[in-house]
């Protein structure tokens, strides 16, 4: 429990409202009025108010009353009914509550721990399905994430599994699609088949299990035909609980929306503004413009101005849109299909900054220096008519000397302005020194029928820096307006990296003989050092890879950290509403603090309420990037399916005591090797050095090396690939050590369980600008 808090000094008998809110946000535990009241030292008549204060904080939806009292808004009690819907990579079981809200946005996730003591006789131990009675506590600095002890086993085997329906003489099998539950199908009985035809995705409620033999099922949904590739998205959807189907209500109000007016804005319909996008966009949702400062206090400068479509003019909060747009935080892209977070007819219609036609649109015009400095900037809700709808490359290819038609006649009035302007502030971002990481990102190509057609690493053009440094200087000034104003808002932060990663990077570091400083503050500059340093080297993916996974993960949040990796003291989405429900509070932010018309954010927000909404899309994005990453996996499987057998060349992209991952150079699929089949010797996991190590050879495999593997097994509804590897590890020290050129079978005494893998989410690497980018 909290300790107790002394009343404000200008109010003797009650707290304020932000003092109750922080009191109840630092429990472990749900609390109620007398635990409040015991904490203020409230007696008597105070307590009346104290009632009254709760039932307003209740009524603005700041708090949420249960059983046991009241806590924030999806905050777990600490007794909760659950069901274990899977394991984690350590093969730990995971947990959702039984009875979840999906307006609150993505389930909590509860990991659930084993009984102390072992297992209780007499007494069954939890499975994969079951419904338990958890006592659960948040995990410190992890929103959304509680660890879980089971008090009592509730039902047997309900929970939902999702799979592919295979049918055979008689009901028939479920092949479970997530990859931890490969080789466990599950007995459909005649009759329990739903309609499921074979080959559809389903879910399934587990009816009974025994210890032998396979468990029993039934068929509960048809979620779908996976005839085709195109519909390999399908498994993500449901196995995220991602809404991809808009409710009635959300779609008759996006239906009755008018278009808006020129009244409350300033007309900018012929400044020559225009949208820079990929060449398959459906929706433009920002366009820019530049041109030399004509102020002479300002020599060689320009005036740099991004408008970002109006979504708030559309989606006004509380209404069915804007929470449908809270539940889904984001849209999410697929190589086959885009779950929007707004419907159609506002995304691609009434907000898509379309070649020709009016469009409002919140603008932000900044003044620049010739050094790229900025000296001011102002924000204005406009009226703007598109001039151009061009391509990146399209727009590159003109400033390079070959314009086409449609950017023939841009060029020097529009093209080369924009240009020049992005030069002054390249040169700013330089000095600034933001976090330069070389990995770039592959894009999956599809045929028309669906089916990968090739794996590309598309071509990083200046188009694409240009837009990406305009959004950057749009966004900052966003939050520098924000700021200036006293407004309360969300911000994009990204914290330095934790001091146990620093250090674990410095011995990374050290094995390679570099030495990473000790003293002095912590700075993008410093691990751009270390990257040019190995830049020309063997160990430049090594490196890039160990330093992308020292930082911290990108999330949103009410209170100011800073961007670490764009080294910027305050920073916020704006240029992306239509996508992103964060720049949609940036947007409402900015209508109340510069008094642009009355549907902008309500003063009665509070910090808390804004922090909630943070934890809440924050998670939904690391859901949708979990749920892109799987799609890209299951469909390079699918693609890869057919070539079992054959050899590839890749790099060791992550190593755990299970094994080692294996990035493939041509196609960027992620396998496994598990270290069952490595060599003949026992391998040990060298955290620190991020390796496996040969006990008596010395043998090492370690993270960033170039290795040859034959593919040994594609398992292509779970999107898993298993290899065997074929390369030789570095030479080691060890008793028998092998040389460089020697040969050794491959088979090994031991495997281990498999661990965690991947990047941090939130952190934008060097790559195309695309519609899922993440900065």
């Amino acid at each position: 429990m909290a300790k107790r808090i002394s009343p404000p000094p200008g109010d003797p008998a009650l707290p304020t409202r932000e003092q109750i809110l922080a009191f109840i946000a630092q429990a472990t535990e749900t609390v109620g009025k007398r635990e409040i009241a015991q904490a203020f030292n409230l007696r008597g008549a105070a307590k009346i108010g104290l009632k009254r204060i709760l039932r307003e904080i209740e009524e603005d939806g700041a708090l949420e009353r249960g059983r046991d009292g009241l806590s924030p808004p999806g905050r777990l009690p600490p007794v909760v009914l659950a069901d274990i819907r899977s394991r984690d990579r350590d093969g730990e079981f995971l947990a959702v509550p039984a009875a979840w809200d999906a307006a609150k946005g993505p389930p909590p996730r509860i990991v659930v721990a084993a009984p102390r003591g072992g297992r209780r006789p007499g007494r069954p131990a939890p499975g994969l399905g079951d419904r338990v009675l958890l006592r659960v506590e948040a995990e410190p600095g992890a929103p959304g994430c509680y660890g879980g002890r089971v008090i009592k086993v509730i039902g047997r085997n309900r929970a939902e599994v999702v799979g592919v329906f295979r049918a055979g003489a008689q009901g028939g099998r479920i092949v479970p699609v997530e990859k931890r539950a490969q080789g466990r199908e599950i007995l459909i009985p005649p009759g329990e088949e739903g309609k499921a035809e074979d080959g559809d995705l389903v879910s399934v409620s587990i009816e009974h299990e025994t210890r032998f033999g396979l468990p029993k099922g039934r068929v509960r949904e048809r979620l779908g035909s996976l005839g085709s590739e195109r519909a390999v998205s399908l498994i993500a959807l449901h196995l995220h609980h991602i809404p991809h189907v808009f409710a009635e209500a959300t779609l008759a109000e996006a239906d009755a929306v008018a278009p808006a007016g020129l009244k409350g804005r300033e007309d900018w319909r012929d400044a020559p503004l225009l949208t820079i996008d990929p060449p398959d966009a459906k929706d433009h949702d920002d366009a820019v413009m530049a041109a030399p400062d004509p102020d002479p206090a300002n020599p060689g400068g320009f005036v740099v101005t991004v408008a970002i479509a109006d979504v708030g003019a559309y989606v006004r909060p509380s209404s069915a849109l804007d929470r449908e747009a809270l539940v889904r935080g984001n849209s999410v892209y697929f190589p086959d299909r885009v779950v929007p977070m707004l419907p159609e007819r506002i995304s691609n219609d009434l907000c898509s900054l379309r070649e020709g036609e009016d469009r409002p649109a919140l603008a932000v015009r900044m003044i620049v220096a010739a050094d790229g400095g900025k000296i001011r900037h102002s924000v204005h809700r406009v009226m703007m008519r598109s001039r151009a709808k061009l391509a990146y490359a399209q727009a590159q290819a003109a400033i390079d000397g070959a314009p086409d038609a449609v950017t023939g006649p841009l060029l020097e009035p529009v093209l080369r302005p924009l240009w020049a302007a992005y030069e002054a502030l390249k040169s700013a971002r330089d000095r600034r020194g933001p976090l330069a990481l070389d990995l770039p990102e592959r894009k999956v190509l599809l045929s028309p029928d669906g089916a990968v057609d090739r794996v590309i690493v598309p071509e990083r053009l200046d188009a694409h820096r240009l837009i990406e440094e305009f959004m950057i200087q749009a966004n900052v000034a966003a939050a520098e307006t924000l700021e200036a104003a006293r407004q309360a808002l969300i911000y994009r932060v990204h914290d330095e990296p934790a001091l146990e990663k620093m250090r674990a990077l410095g011995e990374v570091l050290a094995s390679i003989g570099i030495k990473l400083p000790k003293e002095g503050a912590l700075r993008p500059a410093l691990f751009n050092r270390i990257l040019g340093s190995v830049a020309e080297t063997e160990h430049a993916t090594f490196i890039n890879e160990v330093v992308l996974r020292s930082q911290a993960q990108a999330v949103y949040a009410a209170e100011n950290l800073g961007h670490f990796g764009l080294n910027l003291r305050r920073y916020a989405h704006f240029t992306s509403p239509i996508r992103r429900y964060a720049d949609l509070i940036v947007h409402r932010a900015l209508i109340t603090a510069c008094r642009l018309g009355g549907d902008g954010l309500s003063p009665e927000v509070s910090v808390a309420e804004l922090n909630q909404i943070g934890e809440q899309i924050s998670a939904a994005e690391r859901r949708a990037m979990a749920a892109e990453r799987e799609t890209i996996d299951r469909l390079i499987a699918h693609h890869l399916a057919d070539r079992v057998g054959a050899t590839f060349e890749g790099q060791i992209a992550g190593v755990t005591r299970a094994g080692l991952f294996i990035r493939l150079a041509d196609t960027g699929a992620d396998g496994f090797v598990p270290v069952s089949t490595i060599g003949a010797d026992y391998y040990r996991h060298d955290e620190a050095r991020h390796a496996l190590v040969g006990e008596r050879s010395g043998e090492t495999h370690r993270l960033g090396d170039r290795v040859s593997v034959k593919l040994v097994e594609a398992a292509a509804v779970a999107g898993a690939l298993r290899f065997e590897l074929l390369s030789e590890g570095r030479a080691g020290t060890g008793p028998g050590a092998r040389g460089p050129g020697a040969k050794g079978p491959k088979s090994g005494p031991r495997a281990f369980k498999q661990g965690p893998r991947g990047r941090p989410a939130g952190i934008r690497t060097s790559g195309t600008r695309h519609r899922g980018a993440r900065t």
